[in-house]
């Protein structure tokens, strides 16, 4: 295997010094751009890629950020990322995305390796049972940080979403249809956002005189939500509308309605979370409260960015309110559905 390029190789290739060829690559020193354009060609011509892990040492900054997220497989999570990478990569930066799949352990795994390879800056949504030593690490290493969904200090920059807010709005849209027996489906673990979720619709349910409050177990998934519809169904037959704890969660209730025979919008409505791109295309299309999820990423990497810019600014709290958006899934309840 050949050698890999180097400043040297590049310098000798181009007839010039290696501080020459340095500052070429640092845009830096008053260089004519004929030798500019002659090393460019040199570094072209050998595939010479600089050192960034070296340049951060020089300078004391970097331009990798790390984004550490929770079930990175969710379409949510995946459309967050996507809209954060597109402008972080706009502004110069590379971004590394990983999974904590919300183990607490890996998480500090992930976090210190983050450190040791000196990334500029953390997207973080922290796993669950996240220990402060987790915490006073950031801290030590001046991490410049933000986290996402669910806030870890308030020492840090946070966005989130106004989720007691949205599902509060969600079971009101319900109710004004003329639903009263609604449940609230999806989501095992009591995490911050689920809490949130479910304290906007369980407190509608109980301005409005709906009941009873009814929380149905899930897991975010597509599969396990086609299960629990009709596991719900079952043992709650008066069911006639269901919000849910994101679109995954409605999309796979959609597909156990049918399953059972029943019409999503029609004998029983649905409500996501998210607005992910299959909720508009799915069919039926799915009635949700969007937040936009690439956009939201894009709100991430600005308040990154903005700390980064200026790390003594006092620490800030941005949240999103969730948009209602009427589809095919939601409608009046029928006076008596199929085999009801």
């Amino acid at each position: 295997m050949a050698n890999k390029p180097t400043l040297e190789t590049v310098a000798k290739e181009a007839g010039v010094s290696i501080p020459t060829v340095s500052q070429v690559m640092r845009g830096t020193g008053r260089i004519s751009e004929k030798t500019r354009k002659k090393v460019l060609q040199a570094a072209k011509k050998l595939h010479y890629v600089p050192d960034a892990r070296a340049a951060a040492m020089r300078s004391g900054q970097s331009r990798e950020i790390g984004f550490v997220i929770n079930q990175f497989a969710n379409p949510f999570n995946a459309e967050v990322v996507s809209g954060a990478v597109d402008l972080l990569e706009e502004e110069g930066y590379l971004v590394s995305i990983l999974d904590t799949r919300d183990d607490a352990e890996r998480q500090g795994r992930q976090l210190e390796a983050f450190i040791r390879n000196r990334r500029g800056g953390l997207l973080w949504v922290p796993a669950l049972a996240t220990s402060e030593r987790t915490l006073d690490l950031l801290t030590a290493h001046a991490v410049p940080t933000v986290t996402f969904l669910r806030p870890a200090s308030r020492e840090l920059d946070h966005v989130g979403i106004r989720n007691a807010e949205a599902t509060a709005i969600a079971t009101g849209y319900l109710a004004d249809l003329g639903h009263r027996h609604i449940a609230y489906l999806g989501g095992t673990d009591m995490t911050y956002v689920r809490q949130e979720r479910i304290t906007g619709y369980e407190r509608t349910m109980q301005e409005r005189g709906l009941g009873p409050v009814i929380v149905w177990p899930s897991a975010d998934t597509k599969k396990a939500a086609r299960e629990a519809i009709s596991e719900l169904l079952r043992a709650h037959p008066a069911i006639t509308a269901v919000v849910c704890n994101g679109d995954m969660v409605a999309l796979g209730a959609c597909l156990g309605l049918a399953r059972e025979g029943l019409r999503p919008g029609h004998d029983v409505s649905v409500v996501g979370f998210d607005d992910i791109e299959d909720a508009a295309v799915a069919t039926p299309a799915l009635t949700t409260m969007a937040v936009s999820p690439k956009k939201l990423g894009r709100v991430l990497a600005r308040v990154l960015l903005q700390r980064i810019k200026d790390p003594s600014t006092p620490p800030t709290v941005s949240e999103i309110s969730a948009e209602l958006i009427v589809r095919d899934t939601a409608g009046p309840p029928v006076a008596e559905r199929p085999g009801g």
